[in-house]
């Protein structure tokens, strides 16, 4: 599809393009929101907002404190380890500031998992949670990381306050195992120090690499993404673009529930907030539901970012469907597919229709979102100002409208490349910077795109393409079902059969004759399941994507002990 196809599918109100080099860095982003809007809150969590005036001096000190009092240089990588928590955006504002790159890391990785994302990275510096204490003194003999800063959940809170929340999560929830990193510096302290000298904002041009973020892994080892500066002031401008029209800027209060080191929650959050300095009420741990819940009692949030799990799970708590929705006028949904019967019981129960977008790490990640002025359930929405979509075959031949085959991205927000691996870069990005996502959809008339399925977990049974989003759909029309997944398990007959797991909403009680009916009538008989397990839980990834590929490990194990 070429430009002049997207230029007339956007409503009134979204721009076709956007100017991906109106700022030269995040640094003059983070200093004219900052100073725009010092006075208005930043981030929430725990009872504590950080103003946005708040912000820029913090992460002035800790900028500071990296380049008065180690040798770190401008290019460098920086690993941060932190949940949803104050102290991120104060570290890597400071760590952007400083002009390093910085590597965001997931808390529950395991000691292997760090190792290879450090030694992969390159990176000189570590910035972690006590938590993880114990794994950073396994790890970090191990890697060339020289500095190493650690931080407790509440230290950015008042004294009192902090001392408690420290002391519960320590000796009553027992969720810091002891650790000894005897070199290690305390984040409070680095602060402390930095306050005493003056940042200088390292000039950085729109080539340069801010962040690596790390795939997950998926298919392979994990591979990181080396995202632009320009690659995420294009994204944020994108976002603005798209929530101009429903959010006005230094008004909102929106949600973040999902973790600031995941893409996602990274660029929404910590970019496209911040250019229109609106209030990110952040959620540390988005599995204590009754937590959450509460925290979201004290506040009239008007924007909510999450996905299909998570919305799921809230529209089944009783004190959930309580709360005040009046304020709320955009649910924005990304991370996995979402699931139709989700979204029209989140509408009913919160008055907020979902917008659904789709992207990857390496768009930075947005690349289409459904705008608020006319949501299609089922599609991914119409690809973001600047950027092109198109549907290609196996032979990497374009098709037409309508026709089914991998969708292609290309626009300001496509990554750099994945840091030092060009055969990988080469197998999915072109020389035109068309990035081969291994999504498989269609483009409609309209312009709108709906995804049939991630090329990998498509299931072939008797030579037929099986789409396991198809029967996840119809899987969740049952009002007993909670969560569910399709997989695909070695079959003699049929090459591969289709095997689906599902978990009931508490209380409810569903058959396997139930189950096999349902499809039965709303599926072609090929797409019926033969195998139905019902399970109290499903493995998720730390944002709640349903794991189809653990799910299809445990069936092989299965069969090979057989």
């Amino acid at each position: 599809m070429n430009e002049n196809f997207w230029k007339d599918k956007y409503p009134a109100g979204i721009p076709a393009e956007i100017d991906a080099d109106l700022y030269p860095s995040i640094q003059a982003v983070l200093s004219q929101s900052c100073e725009r809007y010092a006075g208005l809150p930043a981030f929430s969590n725990m009872g504590r907002t950080m103003t946005y005036g708040e912000l820029y001096r913090l992460s002035g000190d800790f900028a500071a404190w990296l380049q008065n009092h180690t040798d770190l240089q401008p290019g460098d990588r920086i690993a941060i380890q932190l949940p949803n928590v104050l102290q991120y955006p104060v570290v890597v504002f400071g760590a952007i500031r400083a002009g390093m790159v910085v590597v965001n890391t997931n808390p529950l990785y395991t000691a292997r998992e760090m190792e290879h994302q450090f030694n992969d990275s390159g990176a000189k510096a570590l910035v972690s949670l006590a938590n993880m204490g114990h794994l950073v003194e396994q790890v970090v003999p191990k890697t060339g990381i020289s500095t190493v800063i650690m931080t407790e959940v509440g230290d950015m809170l008042p004294p009192l306050k902090r001392l408690l929340v420290n002391s519960v999560v320590k000796y009553v929830k027992k969720m810091v195992p002891a650790y000894h990193l005897p070199k290690a510096h305390k984040l409070n302290d680095v602060l402390a120090v930095g306050s005493k000298k003056v940042a200088c904002n390292v000039e950085a041009t729109g080539e340069d690499i801010a962040v690596l973020q790390y795939t997950g892994g998926t298919t392979g080892v994990a591979k990181g993404a080396m995202l632009t500066h320009r690659n995420l002031i294009a994204n944020m401008l994108q976002a603005q673009a798209i929530m101009a029209s429903n959010l006005n800027d230094g008004e909102e209060t929106v949600v973040a529930p999902l973790p600031l080191y995941h893409i996602y929650a990274f660029t929404f959050h910590c970019m496209a907030m911040m250019l229109t300095g609106n209030h990110n009420l952040l959620i540390t741990n988005p599995r204590d539901l009754p937590s959450m819940v509460k925290d979201l009692g004290k506040y009239k949030f008007s924007g909510f970012v999450g996905l299909n799990t998570l919305f799921a799970a809230l529209c089944n708590n009783q004190d959930f469907r309580k709360l005040d929705f009046s304020a709320l006028k955009m649910t924005v949904s990304g991370g996995m597919a979402l699931q139709i019967a989700t979204a029209k019981r989140w509408t009913e129960v919160t008055g907020c229709p979902i917008c659904e977008g789709y992207g990857m790490t390496e768009t930075s990640p947005i690349a289409s979102v459904n705008p608020i002025q006319n949501i299609q359930l089922g599609t991914i929405g119409i690809p973001a100002p600047s950027t092109l979509c198109k549907i290609i075959d196996d032979e990497g031949r374009e098709l037409g409208l309508g026709e089914v085959g991998e969708l292609c991205v290309k626009g300001p927000q496509v990554m750099k490349g994945y840091w030092l691996r060009d055969d990988a870069t080469r197998e999915v990005l072109d020389a035109g910077g068309w990035l081969r996502t291994g999504d498989i959809g269609i483009i409609q008339e309209d312009g709108y795109i709906r995804l049939v399925d991630r090329k990998k977990d498509m299931i072939l049974v008797s030579g037929f393409n099986v789409f396991p989003n198809e029967i996840e759909d119809v899987l969740a029309d049952l009002p007993q079902v909670l969560q569910c997944a399709a997989i695909g398990v070695p079959d003699e007959k049929s090459g591969e059969a289709i095997k689906v797991f599902i978990v009931l909403r508490p209380g409810e009680s569903l058959t396997r004759d139930e189950v096999i009916a349902h499809m039965r009538k709303n599926l072609t008989a090929y797409k019926v399941a033969r195998q139905v397990e019902f399970r109290d839980e499903l493995p998720t990834t730390n944002v709640g994507k349903i794991l189809r590929r653990e799910l299809r490990d445990e069936e092989l194990k299965k069969l090979g002990a057989q």
